[in-house]
């Protein structure tokens, strides 16, 4: 019988750089904590698997920020901002923003063009003096001890390379430095079953006078077609809106599941592969019972199907606080406060797709997000951001959209860079010194700050 495994041989990696920061994973997180680092003045690169920044909100092409609104007491408010505003600054120069759209009549969104996003990224960071390196893939860490990491290694069209930081931030969205350093992590609920993935697409050609608000009649539609036994679909709400040209429309129609019933494992590359492929079917289905049966689509085409599938939660890292669903509908507070998240819980529950809000609006709307849901246990040198930083199952469907994500992401780049001012770990940075200077750079932490106005 033939072994299992096969030895690699030893070798000697060649190294590609030494910097203070390094953030693996260029989504909105990644953006963010990169360019945060570097503002302060720390050499820092920004290491990401595709040729693009982004994240899943250009990969897997889901073309809208969730989160940086917020219903307070009944009145929309943009609540995120500080190094955010900048990145949609650039986005809405290139004409690439959607005014804010309302969702379930309660929350606001808003859409861009993908394109737009790529391109006010690289000048994000490039105005902050980001080292960028595209197409590499973290492989894996060296460890200096059991507690720091040394090096982070990345697989290239050139080999494998290392790179050495003094700080790590791991925006990878699925934990990977994190995991490989040893920090421990959860995935799903208690099941282990993790919110199920979509395959976004984008139509061209639409009649934006017959498509009208369409988005209001497709659920009939919806119905109405399953009754007659001419379409199924994967799950009930269905998400079809136009982009910033009324020629265009995003479809997320989708529901992507594993033969036995359950999500998708999006670290598992059987289920990856499974899932891309029964993505794209899933993606057709929606497109031919649109063009077929809602006035305006009629002579609509694919224009996109993005480079890969829209992956929501794989595994979270678990920190000095891990937010949860009660810390979501019950607009918790806290005394490390790095900012604010005003998305309710999105359960991606089989069939469906299930929004929970705090109450409104009666409340405030949004909960605070502590600095701990940051720092890993049991690794010195290393910050996480985003959808795998340290939340339950239920947290991290709220928080893991891109409007947290900013957040978290400008406080890790900040805090890394106060650590290194003050040689210290980041565990033990003072948060009052971490809050004060994102107020500088006018983000809203909540706490003692008035609400932003306006969208």
């Amino acid at each position: 019988m033939r072994a299992m495994t096969i030895e690699e041989p030893a070798r000697q990696v060649p190294l590609y750089g030494e910097y203070e920061v390094v953030v693996l994973g260029g989504g909105p997180a990644g953006i963010v904590a990169a360019a945060s680092a570097a503002r302060a003045g720390r050499k820092t690169l920004l290491i990401e698997r595709y040729g693009f920044l982004g994240g899943m909100g250009t990969a897997a092409g889901v073309t809208n920020f969730c989160g940086l609104h917020g219903n307070v007491y009944g009145q929309a408010h943009r609540l995120v901002q500080g190094m955010a505003s900048e990145l949609l600054a650039r986005i809405d120069r290139l004409n690439g923003l959607n005014a804010p759209h309302l969702i379930l009549g309660k929350v606001f969104a808003q859409a861009y063009d993908t394109a737009a996003y790529k391109i006010a990224a690289d000048e994000l960071l490039a105005s902050h003096k980001v080292h960028i390196l595209f197409h590499a893939l973290g492989a894996g860490v060296v460890m200096g001890d059991d507690s720091r990491i040394d090096a982070l290694m990345v697989e290239t069209k050139a080999g494998r390379r290392a790179v050495r930081s003094e700080i790590f931030i791991d925006c990878s969205g699925d934990g990977d430095l994190a995991v490989w350093a040893g920090a421990p992590f959860e995935i799903g609920d208690e099941h282990g079953h993790p919110m199920y993935p979509s395959m976004m697409l984008r139509l061209n050609g639409i009649d934006p006078e017959k498509a009208g608000d369409a988005w209001r009649t497709i659920p009939q539609l919806m119905e109405k077609a399953i009754a007659a036994g001419t379409h199924t679909f994967p799950r009930k709400s269905a998400i079809v809106r136009p982009q910033k040209s009324g020629i265009e429309w995003r479809v997320n129609f989708t529901q992507v599941a594993r033969e036995d019933g359950h999500a998708i494992n999006g670290v598992e590359p059987d289920d990856l592969t499974r899932g891309e492929i029964e993505g794209r079917k899933q993606a057709l289905a929606a497109y031919e019972f649109l063009r077929s049966t809602v006035p305006g689509f009629e002579k609509s085409y694919i224009v996109d199907l993005p480079p890969q599938l829209g992956i929501r939660e794989t595994r979270r890292i678990k920190g000095g606080y891990q937010l949860s669903g009660e810390d979501v509908l019950g607009c918790a507070s806290f005394e490390d406060s790095i900012g604010v998240n005003g998305w309710p819980i999105e359960a991606h529950v089989p069939g469906d797709v299930v929004f929970t809000f705090p109450p409104i609006p009666e409340s405030r709307g949004y909960n605070e997000l502590p600095y701990r849901m940051l720092v890993p246990e049991g690794v010195d040198n290393l910050l996480v951001a985003g959808r795998c930083a340290s939340m339950t199952h239920e947290g991290q469907s709220a928080a893991r959209v891109s409007g947290a994500c900013f957040v978290m992401g400008e406080a890790a780049g900040s805090a890394a860079a106060l650590a290194l001012s003050g040689n210290r770990i980041p565990r033990d940075i003072p948060v009052e010194k971490l809050q004060e200077t994102l107020k500088q750079q006018g983000a809203f932490i909540g706490r003692d700050q008035t609400v932003p106005e306006g969208l």
